[in-house]
C-alpha cells in the first residue's frame, strides 16, 4: 500500500465500521445480525477501489446482504476512478464454497470491490435511487438484449412489469422504440401506463396464456420475458399464438419458494414443458433461462439511459440501516413495486 493511500486510509474516523452480516441461510430475520466492529477493508489489491456506501437496495433472501450499492470513492487505489467520485454497482456474489460462512454485502459503511464493479453514478439521480440498478438494471439488459436480441419496432411482453426487473425492462424496450404489453395485478395498472406500457394485462383476471389467446397480439410479441421467476410453464406451451416466428421467450427462473413436494411437482412439470418437442408450441420459438452475470459494459449502457433521461430507477420504500430487517419484510411481502432500499449514510439523498 502507497504511502498516499496509507494517508487516506489515516483520515478515516475509525478502523472498525458497522456492517449487516448473514451467520446461516434462512430467513433474513433469523439469519441476519449487525457486526459493530467489522474491520473497514482497507488492504486493497490492484484494480480495486474502497468506497464508502451511501444506499444498498434489497434482494430477497439474501447470500450475502446485498450486492447492490451507491456511494463514493475514498480511495481509487490508481484506478480510472477518482477519490471523492459518485459511484454505484453490484458485487460479484461469493463463490458457492464460501456461502455457508459469515458474510458481508453491500449493507456495510465500506466495501472493497473491484473498480469494474464501481460505474460513475449519473447526476441527475440521487444515492437512493442509484443503489437499485445494479443488478435489475443489468438482468433487464441482458435478457432483452443478450438474449432475446431486441430489435427497434418490435413488440415486446413482460410478465411481472411491477417487479424490479420487469421496470427496467419496460423502460429499455421503450427507450429503443418497441410497443410494451405488460402484467401486474389492477391496483398496479396505472403506475405501468405511467412508465410507458402500451397495453396492461391484469394477471388475476385468468391464466395469462387464455387471456391472451382471447385477446391476440398484433403485432404477435417478438420477445416475452417472465420478469416473476414462477413456474407456470403455460405461457410458453402455449404460445403459438402470440409469440411470433423466430420470437425468443425468456424467463428469469424458475425461482420455487422452497423444495417441498408441490415445488419438485411444479419444477418436473416445468422441466418436461420446456423439453417437449419443438412442434408443440412452434417449431422456431426459443425457450430461454437468463443466468445474469455482472458486465460493466452491460451496467454502463444502463446508466447511459438513466443519463439521458429514458430510464428512472423507482424506489418503493427507504429504511434506515438500523430497519434493514423491516426493509427485508417489506421485500418479502412481495407487494413493493421498485426497489427497497437500504440507506446506510444517513446523510445521503
Amino acid at each position: 500500500m502507497s504511502s498516499s493511500t496509507s494517508s487516506r486510509h489515516g483520515l478515516l474516523a475509525s478502523q472498525t465500521q458497522r456492517a449487516w452480516i448473514n451467520v446461516a441461510k434462512g430467513n433474513p430475520a433469523d439469519v441476519l445480525v449487525i457486526d459493530e466492529k467489522r474491520p473497514i477493508p482497507t488492504q486493497l489489491a490492484d484494480g480495486e477501489v474502497l468506497i464508502k456506501v451511501q444506499a444498498a437496495a434489497l434482494n430477497p433472501v439474501p447470500l450475502v446482504p446485498e450486492l447492490d450499492y451507491s456511494g463514493i470513492v475514498v480511495d481509487s487505489n490508481g484506478t480510472h476512478l477518482k477519490d471523492g467520485q459518485a459511484v454505484f454497482g453490484m458485487i460479484p456474489g461469493p463463490p458457492i464454497a464460501l456461502r455457508s460462512a459469515p458474510l458481508t454485502g453491500t449493507l456495510a459503511q465500506y466495501i472493497r470491490v473491484p473498480a469494474t464493479c464501481a460505474i460513475p453514478r449519473p447526476t441527475n439521480i440521487k444515492a437512493t435511487e442509484a443503489a437499485g440498478v445494479g443488478a435489475c438494471g443489468t438482468t433487464a439488459y441482458q435478457a432483452l438484449f443478450s438474449l432475446a436480441k431486441l430489435e427497434p419496432g418490435q413488440h415486446v411482453f413482460v410478465n411481472g412489469g411491477s417487479t424490479s426487473v420487469g421496470i427496467f425492462a419496460i423502460q429499455l424496450a421503450k427507450a429503443i422504440g418497441c410497443r410494451v404489453t405488460a402484467t401486474a395485478s389492477g391496483k398496479n395498472g396505472d403506475f405501468l401506463k405511467s412508465i410507458g406500457v402500451d397495453k396492461f394485462v391484469d394477471y388475476t383476471l385468468g391464466p395469462l396464456d387464455q387471456q391472451l389467446v382471447k385477446d391476440l397480439p398484433s403485432p404477435k410479441f417478438h420477445v416475452m420475458l417472465e420478469a416473476v421467476g414462477n413456474l407456470d410453464i403455460d405461457l410458453f406451451t402455449q404460445s403459438e399464438s402470440y409469440l411470433a416466428p423466430g420470437g425468443t421467450f425468456v424467463t428469469v427462473g424458475p425461482q420455487p419458494e422452497g423444495f417441498g413436494l408441490n415445488d419438485m411437482f411444479a419444477l418436473g412439470r416445468y422441466g418436461w414443458g420446456v423439453a417437449k418437442p419443438a412442434w408443440l408450441c412452434g417449431a422456431s420459438r426459443t425457450w430461454r433461462m437468463l443466468r445474469v452475470e455482472y458486465n460493466q459494459e452491460d451496467l454502463a449502457a444502463v446508466a447511459q439511459y438513466i443519463s439521458e433521461g429514458k430510464i428512472k430507477p423507482i424506489v418503493d420504500s427507504v429504511y434506515d440501516f438500523d430497519d434493514a430487517l423491516k426493509a427485508y419484510e417489506r421485500i418479502m411481502t412481495k407487494r413493493a413495486v421498485g426497489k427497497v432500499v437500504v440507506k446506510i449514510d444517513p446523510e445521503a439523498d
